[in-house]
Parts: C-alpha cells; sequence; structure tokens
C-alpha cells in the first residue's frame, strides 16, 4: 500500500498558503462517531492552519446519505455568501458480515464521483473504508497518516486549482 509520505509535495500546504478565506463545508455521518470526531478534528487543524472558513458542518445518518447531502449543501447555497467553495465528506464503513459494506461503498464513491463531474466545486472523498476499527486509527494519526488532515490539504490544493483557472 502507498503511503501519502511517499510523494514530497502531497502534504505540502505551501501551494496554498497564500490563499484568501477558502470556503469549505464538511458532510459527515454519524455511524462509527469516535472515528468521524477524529476525522473532523484532522481536518479543522489543516483549516485553521491555512486560514480557510468552514462555511458549514452538516451530519447525515449514514454514508449512503453523503452524495445526496452534498448535492443539497451546494445548491442551497450556490450564489450566497457562505457558498463552500469545496465540500469534504467524511465517514467510515467498516466491513462486517454481510455483503452490505460492498453495497453502502460502491454506492457513496460513485455519488461523489457523480457529484465532481456535475458542480462546480470538487467533493473531497474522505470515507474510510475499512474491515476493521483498527484500520482506521492506523489512518488517523498511525502509520498511514491522517486522511482528515489529507482530506482538508485536497480540498485547499482544490480550490487552488479552481481559482487558478
Amino acid at each position: 500500500m502507498a503511503l501519502s509520505s511517499e510523494s514530497s509535495t502531497l502534504l505540502s500546504l505551501e501551494q496554498v498558503a497564500q490563499m484568501k478565506e477558502a470556503k469549505v463545508a464538511i458532510v459527515y455521518t454519524e455511524w462509527n462517531d469516535a472515528i468521524i470526531r477524529e476525522q473532523l478534528a484532522g481536518c479543522h487543524r489543516i483549516l485553521k492552519q491555512a486560514h480557510a472558513i468552514c462555511v458549514g458542518e452538516y451530519c447525515v445518518p449514514g454514508a449512503f446519505e453523503i452524495p445526496f447531502a452534498c448535492r443539497q449543501v451546494y445548491e442551497t447555497k450556490a450564489g450566497r455568501e457562505e457558498c463552500p467553495e469545496a465540500i469534504i465528506a467524511f465517514g467510515a464503513v467498516i466491513r462486517g458480515g454481510t455483503p452490505h459494506f460492498e453495497y453502502v461503498c460502491k454506492a457513496v464513491t460513485e455519488g461523489i464521483t457523480l457529484l465532481n463531474t456535475s458542480l462546480n466545486i470538487p467533493v473531497i472523498f474522505g470515507v474510510l473504508t475499512l474491515d476493521t476499527e483498527q484500520q482506521a486509527w492506523e489512518r488517523l494519526g498511525g502509520i498511514h497518516g491522517h486522511k482528515g488532515e489529507e482530506a482538508a490539504i485536497a480540498a485547499l490544493k482544490m480550490i487552488h486549482f479552481n481559482r487558478s483557472l
């Protein structure tokens, strides 16, 4: 498995350090709330460091509902001062003993992909798809970096990309 630390620029904020007040919204799930809280904490650390603005946090029941919520956030805020320039989607889907895991992961992945090709702003995929809860903690400050921080960096870099066009 590739590690985020294997890319010298992936985690750098240098490219986005001079951006003024980037606006980010966050959609997150109720499921696996301890994991989600840590994703949010990491995200907020980066947003604060970059002087970005979180224009709203929106909670949905589960990962399946994330694409709908992201579209609703964008459509209800479009043209307004609080319209986000990127949306970050956070969730944690942990494999169980039924095929439900595959259906949920496929649906949320396809939903976010569709949003990225239909909205005028990026939707960052911060949904952890895991075999075990331990894998989550390895990705939230453990050996695989911090996926909440990485999602915030990706959002800022995509905002920078859009602003540069």
